[in-house]
């Protein structure tokens, strides 16, 4: 029997509500009502060796390609510049644009608390599901979206337009804001942030929230939603989420030369490297070295600074490991005074941080805003 697409989102939805029985069941029905293969187009990239494979609907099979529609996943659809459509063989490189998967786009706009009615700037088009979404449930002209990229933001239009929804689609950088259609209700990233750009807070009406998830460029994230108060801060916590979106283009670390170990000063470490393995542990390592960047070898963990190219590596050494440090920063020492202040304090899960946050400063804690903590690269 050839697969049903209403059939195909029904059980999804219904796989999602179930995962997830705190989640509104407005949200579920979004999912049941949009029909994703309209977002997918005819190509989408998989993971393959080290690179990207792009997968044709037209050679795939109209069954097979339904079914990878409707899985809770992610489907990359661009790699740098090139669209999946327009590859015939693997690409190498860092994705650009996906299909985020059901879940996340409707768990976020769940933690947003959105209501209909309700005027929402989304970060990031994207392939148009999202706002799709988000059109079901608040209604089109309660929707606007902004896309850095302008074919993929032209693709997500003809998407759009295909699943018969109107909401206020730009073309410019999101981080800007769209200042054209302020004020808004909400603002929800469909993007990661190394930090909240100003233009957000302020675009929002007050009492306004933000939702997103802070990111480095140690790829560990965090999903919050801040409330903006009477005076123009916004405040939040982390959920314990450990899925994320991409970084915002404009967020994304350079381009590093290829790396060589060098050697520098060498000292016994007092913390296991494997504490950055754990995603708490990560995400306050990425914390205390903003600018550098997580690499991972057979033997052990190397850090190096995008800003100043400084770096550390560790290596084991009998029962412990042993760490080279070389540069003007002391990577390994930032990492482990913060991964030592982590413990003292329990080392909690994602969910004991909490974000503090106005334009111009903005503050990661644990516990309260008088616990340990950590300024964002603003």
């Amino acid at each position: 029997m050839p697969a049903d697409p209403a059939a195909l989102r029904l059980a999804l939805a219904e796989d999602i509500a179930t995962a997830d029985p705190t989640l509104d069941p407005g949200w579920r029905d979004a999912v049941a009502a949009v029909p994703r293969e309209l977002f997918l187009g005819s190509s989408v990239f998989r993971p393959a060796d080290g690179g990207w494979q792009p997968v044709h609907r037209a050679e795939t099979g109209e069954d097979e390609w339904l079914r990878m529609v409707y899985s809770d996943r992610t489907w990359v659809t661009q790699v740098g510049e090139k669209n999946a459509a327009d590859a015939t063989g693997p690409v190498s490189g860092s994705p650009t644009s996906s299909a985020t998967l059901p879940s996340l786009v409707v768990r976020t706009a769940h933690l947003a608390r959105l209501r209909p009615g309700q005027k929402v700037l989304e970060v990031g088009t994207g392939t148009g599901y999202s706002t799709a979404v988000l059109c079901h449930r608040l209604g089109p002209g309660n929707v606007v979206s902004i896309e850095y990229d302008a074919d993929v933001a032209a693709s997500a239009s003809a998407h759009l337009k295909e699943a018969g929804c109107t909401p206020t689609l730009v073309v410019g950088d999101g981080l800007q804001g769209c200042k054209e259609y302020a004020d808004y209700d909400a603002i929800i990233a469909t993007c990661s942030v190394r930090s909240v750009p100003p233009s957000w807070f302020w675009q929002l009406n007050d009492g306004g929230s933000i939702t997103t998830t802070i990111c480095g460029w140690m790829l560990a994230a965090g999903l919050i939603r801040l409330v903006l108060d009477d005076e123009g801060t916004a405040h939040g916590r982390f959920t314990g989420d450990t899925i994320t979106y991409m970084l915002a283009r404009p967020h994304e670390r350079p381009l590093a030369p290829v790396f060589f170990r060098l050697e520098g000063d060498t000292r016994r470490t007092r913390l296991d490297p494997g504490l950055l393995e754990e995603w708490a542990g990560r995400f306050v390592a990425q914390l205390a070295a903003p600018s550098a960047e997580l690499l991972t070898t057979g033997s052990g963990i190397v850090l190096r600074d995008v800003a100043t190219g400084s770096q550390a590596w560790t290596q084991p050494e009998g029962k412990g490991s042993t760490v080279h440090q070389h540069g003007p920063l002391r990577l390994w020492d930032q990492v482990e005074e913060a991964l030592t202040r982590w413990q003292d304090a329990g080392a909690p899960a994602l969910t004991e941080f909490g974000m503090t946050a106005t334009p111009f400063d903005q503050k990661v804690w644990i516990g309260s805003p008088r616990g340990p903590s950590w300024r964002l690269p603003v």
